[in-house]
């Protein structure tokens, strides 16, 4: 469900299905009545289980410290459907929204697309019209059967590769990789993030030989270290807002993803755009001692732990935790307990919430409760000195800040 999605359906009569049905041939065909207004942009193409988001903010801000303009397609919704199509940092106007559902209304898109194709269609329709310099397209699952893989980019990139949406992309690193390594396209150069499981590695870099497109990883063709970036070309930064190790892997892809698409950067504005990102709920302090950091999957929970390590070494944090059913929630929980403090569970209002209760039981640290607060009371204050952390699910942190956290 994307939020406030049905408001536009509704006005403008179009029908579209809620369901996830993965596969190209409806978006296509979609497309080209609407004259593929995907094949008018220069697109750079993101994929990846975790740093997708991060690594998009870093090419967004890069890129207006050069005077350039950016589209964003982003998914899932923080709040709702606006903020999924951004144009230079700002969320998508109810007015150009509606330019672009009055568009696909009158060529009859209703009735044969899911919500999803429907809004990249929208998204591709209203980058057309408003003519970003450059389009930043985060796939919504995969890649290879994904609604956005209908575009031939300036550069694929592939952040990381880990187990996430096992009922639709497999249960094995490999079988994820292989839909994540459907973005690459003939020819067209590859930048990815350290590739660490060998198996993903392998299937990446045999699809990437198959179509003969160059290939640049993270720690092999460059590097970031103490913020001195070192690839296609080298840059020395002044240090960055978004905390954590991997923040400068992200950082490191985001540079050399742009180099890869030919972007000439500068010294001067690839470091200020560096250090001025921050994006929503990526280890966000939102009040004394309170960080909102999205991590849903065990990948981004081990990701989370070695930043609270580095960013506050030899402590314990309190977790309150919400996520979805469907999520690997046991092994999520494991990769956060050797630096947990205690865990507070709750249920949060999404169709797909695991409640608190269910999620305590996949836990196994001693100190666990569940709690009935409503609202953000639960995150407004730490009651000692003790750090809180608030993660687990986006509709989470986006419900959080819908009573005006954040």
């Amino acid at each position: 469900m994307i939020p406030k999605m049905n408001v536009y359906k509704k006005r403008w009569g179009i029908d579209s299905d809620d369901s996830i049905k993965p596969g190209l041939e409806a978006v296509q065909e979609a497309l080209v009545k609407m004259d593929s207004p995907e094949k008018q942009l220069q697109v750079i193409h993101v994929t990846g289980t975790n740093g997708k988001g991060s690594t998009i903010a870093f090419m967004e801000a890069i890129l207006k410290e050069h005077g350039l303009s950016t589209g964003v397609f982003s998914s899932p919704a923080i709040i709702d459907i606006h903020d999924q199509i951004r144009m230079n940092g700002e969320k998508i106007t109810e007015e150009e929204l509606d330019k672009s559902f009055k568009a696909m209304k009158e060529v009859g898109l209703s009735g044969f697309l899911t919500d999803f194709e429907l809004l990249t269609v929208a998204a591709f329709t209203t980058f057309r019209r408003l003519e970003p310099d450059y389009v930043l397209l985060e796939t919504g699952m995969g890649g290879l059967l994904d609604s956005t893989n209908v575009v031939t980019p300036l550069v694929s990139v592939i952040t990381s590769i880990a187990l996430d949406h096992t009922a639709f992309l497999g249960t094995t690193v490999a079988e994820v990789a292989r839909h994540k390594g459907g973005i690459i396209k003939q020819g067209i150069p590859v930048v990815t993030g350290p590739l660490l499981e060998e198996e993903a590695l392998k299937v990446i870099r045999a699809i990437s030989n198959q179509q003969g497109s160059p290939f640049f990883m993270y720690g092999e063709q460059f590097t970031m270290k103490d913020d001195l970036f070192k690839g296609t070309e080298t840059f020395q930064l002044a240090g960055r807002k978004m905390k954590g190790p991997h923040q400068g892997v992200n950082a490191a892809v985001a540079i050399q993803s742009l180099l890869v698409a030919g972007i000439k950067l500068t010294q001067q504005a690839v470091s200020k755009g560096v250090a001025t990102t921050q994006l929503a709920h990526r280890f966000q302090e939102v009040s004394p001692g309170v960080f909102m950091d999205g991590a849903h999957n065990p990948a981004a929970a081990k990701v989370l732990a070695a930043t609270i390590r580095s960013e506050f070494p030899g402590e314990k944090v309190d977790f309150v935790i919400g996520m979805l059913k469907g999520k690997d929630i046991e092994k999520t929980l494991d990769e956060l307990i050797p630096v947990a403090a205690s865990f507070t569970f709750l249920t949060f209002p999404h169709p797909q919430a695991a409640t608190g209760d269910q999620l305590m039981k996949y836990c196994h640290h001693g100190d666990k409760k569940v709690t009935t607060t409503e609202g953000n009371t639960i995150i407004l204050v730490t009651e000692s000195d003790t750090k809180r952390i608030v993660t687990g699910s986006l509709y989470l942190l986006s419900s959080l800040m819908d009573y005006g956290m954040g």
